[in-house]
C-alpha cells in the first residue's frame, strides 16, 4: 500500500489509462476517482492517491509515478499489531478556550487496513480541511466513541480527573463484551488503559484515528464558542490575548468560554 500526495484528476486519469487501469466505480464521497488494473488506484478529494494490491504490482506503479514526478507519502512506522486495539485521545487539554474531547477508536485487522488506505496518521500532521473527512471516513469504518465537554461543565472538575473518566468511559462504550487491548496517550497523572506510552498517536494507528476524531469534535466546538462569543475563538494558548480581553468586555461569563485554571486567564480575570 503507497499513498501519493497533491496528485491532480485530469494529470493521473490520463496515465493509468495508458497503464492498463479501467475506470471503477467510487465507493464514498470521499473518492473522486477509483481505477483498477494490476493494482487499484484510489485518488481521495484531499489529493492523495492510493495504490493497494499485490506487492510487486504496487512496487511497480511506484517507480513509475515516482518517475512522473509525484510524491510520494512516507507512511509513519506504526506498531505492528494483532488481534483487537482500542486507542483513546484527547483534544483541547492545553487550549486556553473550550472544555475538554476525548474519542476512542477500535479496529481489527480488517479495519486497521481501511485506516491505513484513508491514510490515517497523527492528527497534528493533518491540515484542518481533511480533519472534517477524515473523521467521517474513520466513524464509517469503526466503532468509535466521542464524549465532550464544554467550559462550563469543565471547570467543575480538574483536567485529570476528568481525562481518567473519559477516556475510560470512551473505551467502554467501543469495547462491549468483547476483549481487547486498550492503548491511552498518557498524561500527566494517568490511571487508564492497559498501554499508557506518550506520543501513542505516532504509535499506535487507533490512537491516530482517535486523535482525528477527537481534534474534529474540538474543532466543533470551537466553532460553536465562536458563534455564542461573536469572536473568532482561536486554537491553542500562545495567541490568545486578544480574545481573553474580548471576552472580559462582552460582559460574558468566562466560565462558559474557558479554563478557568489556566494562568493566562487568571491574569485577565482575578
Amino acid at each position: 500500500m503507497v499513498t501519493f500526495l497533491d496528485v491532480k484528476k485530469e494529470k493521473i486519469q490520463p496515465l493509468l489509462f495508458e497503464q492498463g487501469f479501467a475506470l471503477w466505480d467510487i465507493k464514498t464521497p470521499w473518492e473522486v476517482l477509483r481505477m483498477k488494473g494490476p493494482a487499484t488506484a484510489i485518488l481521495f478529494t484531499s489529493g492523495k492517491l492510493l495504490l493497494q494490491g499485490r506487492d510487486d504490482a504496487i512496487e511497480k506503479y511506484r517507480k513509475f509515478l515516482v518517475g512522473e514526478g509525484f510524491k510520494e507519502e512516507k507512511k509513519p512506522p506504526f506498531v505492528k499489531e494483532e488481534g483487537i486495539i482500542i486507542g483513546t485521545d484527547e483534544s483541547l487539554k492545553g487550549d486556553t478556550f473550550g472544555g475538554i474531547v476525548v474519542a476512542a477508536v477500535m479496529a481489527d485487522d480488517n479495519v486497521r487496513q481501511d485506516l491505513l488506505a484513508l491514510g490515517v496518521q497523527d492528527s497534528k500532521k493533518i491540515d484542518d480541511e481533511d480533519i472534517l473527512w477524515l473523521a467521517k471516513a474513520i466513524e464509517r469504518c469503526t466503532d468509535h466513541a466521542i464524549e465532550s465537554l464544554y467550559p462550563e461543565e469543565y471547570n467543575h472538575h480538574t483536567q485529570t480527573q476528568l481525562l481518567n473518566r473519559m477516556h475510560a468511559l470512551c473505551a467502554e462504550k467501543v469495547r462491549v463484551k468483547r476483549k481487547a487491548m486498550h492503548v491511552v496517550d498518557r498524561y500527566p497523572g494517568c490511571t487508564v488503559g492497559d498501554i499508557r506510552t506518550t506520543h501513542a498517536e505516532e504509535k499506535y494507528l487507533e490512537v491516530a484515528a482517535a486523535s482525528i476524531l477527537a481534534r474534529n469534535e474540538a474543532l466543533k466546538q470551537l466553532a460553536y464558542l465562536s458563534k455564542e462569543l461573536c469572536y473568532p475563538v482561536p486554537k491553542g494558548s500562545t495567541h490568545v490575548q486578544e480574545a481573553l480581553e474580548f471576552l472580559k468586555k462582552s460582559g460574558k461569563e468566562p466560565k462558559n468560554f474557558v479554563k478557568l485554571h489556566f494562568k493566562n486567564v487568571k491574569a485577565i480575570f482575578e
